[in-house]
């Protein structure tokens, strides 16, 4: 007997509290703590992202699901009492990312911060978020891939029952791509932590990075799944995309897309082309001297500077003090050299006495030989 997961975790009276806003709060919160924590390397305090995180969330989820409902328009004309609806799932995780940046860009730049030295304390957290979130599509039976054996599930993957039983959906076994998924962010986090302790990472390196590796993997995965965006496009780039999927043949078959719905998986094209860019653009600004900074030098904010510049001020200070100090330094050098010198005056005057003494002496010797010869006439 299969036992699937409610969706449902409890109620409280008419409200019905479900796993899917359970998972997802848990995964804002490991993402919060994540940013704590590396935040104070760079003097951010813990109520600095708290409020990002009251901004963000809302801003993520508001632009995920309109992200979704417009590419599921058709459906939710017919049904705009739905639109509401995010706990039944609809929310599209590009459509998130972009709510979260563009509320990230006006909160940092309100705090006085760059916008990609930021992004990149907080890349990590949105990965972990991520990776959390995929397991909300696994309580709602959501997201999910072709149909497989059950073979496959417990023997080649060696998946758990309950995993196993959650993907028998609608009278067969299915791909569990919200764990490949899940699993690749777990992959990219362990690797972001990794190299942002590296000396050659430059600033807005690692949220790039972030950028380029989910969209790696979504490109991958998304082919999979059977319930994507998609649009009708034209057909040598609908070819393209096949063609850079066909390796993954060799393991998996790709998911059934409705010709009549779509040619083009709308997240696939968009995973290719944010690969490229995150590239490209990691190339320009280094070649173009762009990428100044390093991940790991003093963040300082403009408004906190007092109108200095805020890129060197933390490690422009000890440098001034120290410059400012030497010729206090040398001062206080000369007046002790001074004191030396007068408390050796008297020692120099010395010879002027002696010489005095000897002259007075040669004038009584003069004197004493002129009595004796006034004595000799």
């Amino acid at each position: 007997m299969l036992l699937i997961i409610d969706p449902v975790a409890f109620s409280l009276g008419p409200i019905s509290v479900h796993w899917y806003g359970i998972i997802l709060g848990l995964g804002a919160l490991v993402g919060l703590l994540l940013a704590v924590q590396e935040g104070k390397r760079f003097g951010l305090t813990p109520d600095f992202f708290l409020d990002l995180l009251l901004f963000g969330v809302p801003s993520a989820i508001i632009s995920a699901r309109i992200y979704y409902v417009a590419f599921k328009w058709d459906y939710y004309r017919e049904h705009p009492g739905e639109i509401i609806r995010i706990w039944e799932g609809g929310i599209a995780i590009y459509g998130a990312l972009i709510g979260a940046v563009i509320c990230g860009y006006f909160y940092f730049r309100a705090k006085g911060y760059p916008f990609l030295r930021l992004a990149d304390i907080c890349a990590p957290s949105l990965l972990a978020g991520q990776m959390i979130g995929r397991w909300g599509n696994f309580t709602n039976q959501e997201a999910y891939g072709g149909i497989t054996t059950e073979a496959f599930l417990r023997e080649t993957l060696s998946l758990p029952d309950f995993i196993v039983n959650q993907m028998f959906i609608a009278g067969a076994y299915r791909h569990p791509t919200f764990l490949y998924e899940s699993l690749w962010s777990l992959a990219g986090l362990i690797l972001l932590i990794v190299i942002r302790r590296f000396r050659f990472l430059k600033t807005g390196e690692l949220f790039i990075s972030y950028i380029i590796w989910y969209s790696l993997g979504r490109f991958y995965i998304e082919a999979l799944r059977t319930d994507s965006l998609a649009f009708q496009g034209p057909d040598w780039l609908a070819s393209l995309l096949h063609g850079l999927w066909k390796p993954m043949t060799a393991v998996f078959e790709e998911g059934y897309l409705d010709p009549n719905y779509g040619n083009i998986r709308i997240s696939q094209l968009l995973a290719l082309l944010l690969v490229i860019a995150g590239i490209v653009l990691i190339v320009i600004r280094r070649v173009t001297g762009a990428a100044r900074e390093r991940y790991n030098d003093p963040l300082t904010s403009r408004l906190s500077a007092a109108g200095s510049e805020p890129d060197n001020t933390a490690g422009a200070q000890p440098a001034i003090a120290a410059k400012s100090e030497q010729p206090a330094h040398d001062a206080g050098r000369h007046q002790a050299d001074g004191k030396v010198q007068q408390a050796d005056e008297p020692s120099a005057k010395q010879p002027e006495t002696d010489s005095g003494s000897e002259k007075a002496s040669q004038t009584d010797a003069a004197q004493t030989t002129s009595d004796s010869n006034g004595d000799a006439d």
